[in-house]
């Protein structure tokens, strides 16, 4: 893997080679804020003073222990999560079958592409999993772009699977090691009232085209905060604006739902999550709706998907589970099973990660890639 930005399963650096260990080492007071600042970074002039308040805690140990984890782990980035498809950029997930003796190759060349954001070997004769996002300026387009990295990588097969629709998303990983039941499925009592339900599919309203200037504030706001006691400054300053007018644009984003929300994402194996499985569950059509709000009503499970199904590919209801363990894995899709009663599912856990990186909105890579391919 040639990127330094990139990090495979073997964790090395400043945490060692043991999340376990890593995980042991933080308080109450840590998992608590790294939880908080997962669902949402205050947009605010002073942040830390609101993260500090809500911990009982100073505005600056809240600043501290931020950079402490951010520099020794598990924090990988604070910045903003937009939607993909409200910026008018088109994404999949895709799956390529690899002769194994070819399968670092292909990953190298998969991970090549700047749309690419995630690229996994998982156990499975498709056995390179990959999700890549093109943006409405392709001269290419997604099926072509996929097709294109297929024949380069050497795929045998390949598998698209763009999202058809959305029940769960956004990976909120406990760092709280709370005793109550990982599933919010009770098998008695049914769906629990106070769970909230699940987000309005991203493609079911289009968005209108970004301006140049919000396109300019995309740019912006996608990168990774510095690590000041203001940290706001230096991106309004870019832009030409106060803090107050970069934070009302920001939040105004939100509001339209280009922008998910504004928060921190983890290293998931440094925050103690060594295992993630895709549980991929083969549902009749007319059932597919009734059965994805449960699934998505399980906190262990952080994103759930309706995806299309292909010959020898049933599957069309996918969950992402994150465990500390493969164990608690299947122990959380078994309980998925019973609630449902969805028997015909697969398991595929991810193997080795070759990319996991953020998606870079509205830079100039991807047209020098498909440059590169126009002749």
């Amino acid at each position: 893997m040639a990127s330094g930005e990139n990090r495979s399963d073997s964790l090395t650096g400043l945490i060692g080679s043991n999340p376990e260990t890593h995980m042991r080492s933080l308080d109450e007071t840590d998992r608590h804020l790294l939880t908080a600042i997962q669902k949402e970074f205050p947009l605010d002039p002073r942040p830390y003073a609101l993260l500090g308040r809500d911990l009982s805690i100073s505005e600056e140990e809240a600043l501290e222990r931020t950079n402490k984890l951010r520099e020794k782990g598990p924090i990988r980035q604070i910045s903003a999560i937009f939607n993909t498809r409200s910026l008018g950029y088109r994404s999949t997930l895709a799956a390529f079958k690899i002769p194994p003796e070819r399968l670092e190759i292909a990953a190298d060349i998969v991970s090549a592409h700047p749309g690419v954001s995630h690229n996994y070997s998982r156990e499975h004769e498709y056995n390179l999993w990959f999700t890549i996002a093109v943006p409405p300026t392709s001269s290419l387009g997604l099926e072509k772009t996929v097709e294109i990295v297929g024949v380069e990588a050497g795929a045998v097969s390949t598998l698209l699977l763009p999202t058809v629709k959305t029940f769960k998303i956004g990976v909120t990983l406990d760092m709280t090691k709370k005793t109550e039941p990982d599933a919010t499925w009770n098998d008695d009592a049914g769906l629990l009232e106070n769970e909230d339900s699940p987000p309005p599919d991203p493609g079911d309203s289009k968005a209108a085209p970004l301006t140049p200037r919000e396109i300019e504030l995309v740019r912006n706001l996608q990168e990774d905060i510095p690590a000041g006691m203001e940290p706001f400054g230096r991106g309004a300053a870019t832009v030409g604006l106060t803090v107050d007018e970069y934070l009302k644009e920001a939040e105004s984003f939100v509001e339209t739902g280009r922008m998910r929300r504004f928060a921190a994402v983890l290293y998931h194996r440094e925050a103690g999550f060594t295992a993630n499985a895709m549980g991929v569950w083969a549902v009749p059509e007319e059932e597919v709706e009734a059965t994805g709000r449960i699934m998505a009503s399980f906190r262990d499970v952080t994103h759930c998907y309706q995806r299309p199904t292909h010959p020898g590919w049933p599957y069309n209801l996918f969950t992402m589970v994150h465990a500390e363990a493969a164990e608690e894995c299947e122990r959380i899709l078994d309980a998925i099973a019973r609630a449902t009663g969805v028997n015909d599912r697969g398991v595929l856990y991810s193997i080795r990660d070759f990319k996991k990186v953020r998606v870079k909105y509205f830079t100039p890579e991807i047209e020098e890639w498909e440059r590169s391919r126009l002749g």
